[in-house]
């Protein structure tokens, strides 16, 4: 198996390790005396719905909305689509929908919860006192913006109707079991989706912080609304989550696992670096970059044949004009600082099958490829300055293409050294 053969290998089992078919029967609570309302948002919810209904030997209604694209075929459950990551009136409209699917339920019934990453722009539906619009505009800023995937969507809960804990509040005193694929560093599940479900430890105070933080300028129903107390979300504590239970069903540390798995029967060392890394892409690149060089020159932490795996979420603060997403930027800063180092390969992706906005999952890094970035008369380093690593990757055919995979375990990287080098 070639080193770039090895590497798809290992994304595809990570992608593999977190698909809802696998995951999902295997967390099924037991049929209640009253109705099953399956709700759910998220890249991966259509084909979590799909696998619950293949499972479920009892009556079903409900309603999930997944990304344009990441819909599959149903019997017994509606699945919608809608726009991410800026969300759209598709998205919410579902919102809408899905909170009155859970009022005025009892507690002999049960609300099925299926989320996964996505589920936070997918389930749009503003707080009051706030235009869509304003809540579209708070969105495009904070992508822009470089914040992490748990400072966006601490601000997002609090401008949302349905989010941070809304959810179980409206589904109250219905049991409620949320079954989660995360997509988020440390597994939060406040943070995935914005936790419709779950307590919201953050406060308003805490939201308007990360917008001054960033500088973000946001419309004055969004300040009006975070400060007064009615805006605030519930908290640990709260009668409505008395009757809830949050099930985290695939993890991005599992995924790596069942990459490195495929690695050490390649007889390739795997190293797990971590699954919850975030930070600026090309200044995560440049440790990912240092770490592979020491591997090739020095043996540590590993002696090649090696291969360094990560997960979690990276960001981008957006300069330029250019095309792409965080894991073509880490790849193309990283062919960069690695500087054509021989036997160094690279691969990163996301596991949901698109990187950004375009259509691909990411792309692949070789010890040629700033050369034939060269004779194709591609410039990495402006191309880097402009945001624009899909071009790069692009006119050398080295994207990753994979379609949407149905599932959401975050960003996959891996490094592999082949072989020692001399200093």
């Amino acid at each position: 198996m070639t080193p770039d053969e090895l590497l798809k290998a290992m994304f595809r089992a990570a992608v593999d390790a977190a698909l809802p078919a696998l995951c999902v029967p295997a967390h099924l609570p037991p049929r209640p005396k009253g109705r099953t309302v399956i709700i759910g948002a998220g890249k991966a919810s259509g084909a979590m719905a799909k696998a619950l209904e293949d499972a479920w030997d009892g009556p079903l209604e409900g309603l999930v909305v997944t990304r344009y694209g990441y819909r599959v075929p149903t019997a017994r459950l509606e699945v919608v689509e809608a726009a991410h990551p800026v969300p759209d009136e598709a998205g919410r409209k579902a919102a809408r929908r899905i909170l009155e699917l859970v009022q005025g339920l009892t507690k002999d019934d049960l609300v099925l919860c299926l989320i996964s990453g996505g589920g936070s722009a997918l389930l749009s539906m503003p707080g009051e006192g706030i235009s869509f619009e304003d809540k579209q505009a708070v969105n495009k800023a904070l992508l822009k913006s470089g914040a992490t995937i748990s400072e966006m969507n601490t601000v997002r809960k609090h401008l949302s109707a349905i989010k941070g804990g809304r959810l179980a509040a409206a589904a109250h005193p219905a049991r409620v079991v949320a079954l989660m694929i995360s997509d988020v560093p440390g597994d939060d599940p406040s943070i995935i989706a914005s936790g419709p479900t779950v307590p919201d430890p953050s406060s308003n105070e805490d939201a308007l912080a990360i917008i001054d933080k960033y500088a973000i300028a946001v419309p004055e129903g969004v300040r009006a609304r975070l400060a007064t107390a009615e805006g605030e979300t519930p908290k640990p504590g709260d009668k409505c989550f008395a009757n809830v239970e949050n099930v985290m069903i695939a993890t991005p540390q599992a995924s790596l696992e069942a990459a490195a798995a495929i690695a050490r029967d390649a007889g390739v060392t795997p190293v797990i670096l971590g699954d919850s890394i975030e930070g600026e892409s090309r200044d995560v690149a440049l440790v990912h970059a240092a770490i592979a060089r020491q591997c090739a020159t020095r043996g540590q932490p590993e002696l090649p044949p090696c291969v360094l795996i990560s997960g979690g979420e990276t960001t981008i603060t957006l300069k330029g004009k250019g095309k792409g997403g965080r894991n073509t930027e880490f790849l193309l800063a990283l062919a960069i600082a690695l500087q054509g180092l021989p036997g160094v390969y690279a691969l990163a992706g996301d596991t949901d099958g698109i990187d950004g906005s375009e259509d691909n999952a990411g792309a692949i890094v070789t010890p040629d490829t700033l050369a034939r970035a060269e004779k194709a008369g591609l410039n990495p380093k402006a191309m880097l300055a402009d945001n624009d690593p899909w071009t790069f990757f692009k006119g050398i055919g080295d994207l990753l293409v994979t379609g949407p995979t149905l599932t959401n375990v975050n960003d996959f990287r891996a490094i592999m050294i082949e072989k020692p080098l001399s200093r």
